[in-house]
């Protein structure tokens, strides 16, 4: 029977037999903490308590007294359990009802938004809301911080992204049911549409330029809660060819995807068919960020920023957020480095920033 300190921090970890769940169990035990894991299937938990000597607490999303239980003692929940635009609000409310912090690994902007809504709730109950700790949104969070404050009075802001790996299969399917909804900027501080496929253009990043697109990223959500800059526009790196192909692609696509059958098919082939980046990838592959914040004056600043592979960050920087949010919870609903920081990413093993290529 594995004993355990009063002082060793235990918490929830829901979703913990997923592909990233299972990176965050193991990365929260390297660094000394005890999380009980917990999600649908105490058999698929099972192996992964065993191997790390931790508690189980199954429990269903749509079973209220279920989740009650699995919180009981416990101060904070880490969600990891997609895809989020579903998994996400019967979290939050449980986490709201037993006064439980609440923090998930989304990039998904309906997610963010569904937080900021219960802001005012939150810092009612005490709770502290923060969606996007991992590679979605601490380090385009982070570095949009870090661009606005060198620029006092800005009005734009530009992310580009180049993620540098594969995607696990929570992620593709998160990625393909938000397909249908398009994709979006942010204007004047309003979410906007954004055709899927326009706006193709050049970026730098560290090691080499890249041909980068609008995409829905959280930052839209996320960044213009962190800076207070109203016009953002979210880039990832993709194929020049992939471009072009989505610009034509996209219409089609996203009809097909809002058929149930079609969609629901799509994620099983997904489930049995994705199985994320293997142990080398993760070690080997590495991530960029570039923002830009501009005044209408014309001051403007700019970074990059290196981190490591999607996956392997979002272990890391999880619990990180995990610590600082234990050691001091803010009620209301917050975001990564609006809580703690532009230097934030910079704790995490493995990042550097840089100011300029030159």
């Amino acid at each position: 029977m594995t004993t355990t300190s009063s002082s060793t921090p235990r918490w929830l970890l829901y979703g913990a037999s997923g592909y990233t769940g299972r990176l965050i169990a193991e990365e929260a035990v390297r660094r000394g903490h005890r999380p009980v894991l917990s999600g649908r299937s105490r058999e698929k938990l099972a192996p992964l308590a065993d191997a790390l000597g931790l508690e189980v607490r199954p429990a269903a999303l749509d079973d209220a007294r279920q989740l009650a239980a699995a919180m009981e003692g416990l101060p904070l929940v880490l969600h990891a359990a997609g895809p989020f635009v579903h998994t996400s609000e019967p979290m939050r409310q449980a986490c709201l009802a037993s006064r439980t912090h609440y923090l998930d690994i989304t990039g998904e902007i309906p997610v963010f938004e569904g937080s900021f809504r219960h802001d005012a709730e939150a810092r009612e109950r005490g709770v502290s809301l923060m969606s996007g700790v991992g590679f979605d949104v601490v380090p385009t969070d982070c570095l949009a911080r870090y661009v606005a404050e060198q620029v006092p009075g800005a009005t734009e802001l530009d992310i580009a992204i180049s993620a540098g790996s594969q995607a696990s299969a929570g992620t593709t399917k998160s990625a393909l049911l938000q397909l249908p909804e398009g994709g979006k900027v942010r204007r004047d501080g309003v979410l906007q549409p954004f055709p899927m496929g326009q706006g193709a253009r050049r970026q730098r990043f560290i090691d080499r330029e890249r041909t980068v697109m609008p995409i829905p990223w959280g930052d839209l959500s996320t960044a213009y809660r962190t800076t207070g800059i109203p016009n953002i526009t979210t880039y990832m790196a993709f194929p020049s060819s992939s471009a072009r192909a989505l610009r034509w692609t996209y219409p089609v696509l996203s009809q097909v995807l809002k058929v149930g059958l079609v969609r629901d098919g799509l994620m099983k082939l997904v489930e049995s068919r994705v199985k994320g980046p293997d142990a080398d990838m993760r070690l080997s592959s590495r991530s960029q960020v570039w923002a830009q914040a501009r005044a209408p004056d014309g001051r403007s600043a700019q970074a990059w920023l290196e981190v490591p592979e999607g996956y392997a960050f979002t272990a890391r920087a999880s619990i990180h957020a995990v610590e600082e949010l234990l050691a001091q919870p803010s009620p209301g609903a917050l975001t990564p480095a609006g809580a703690f920081g532009a230097d934030f990413v910079l704790r995490v093993d493995g990042c550097r920033r840089l100011d300029s290529l030159e």
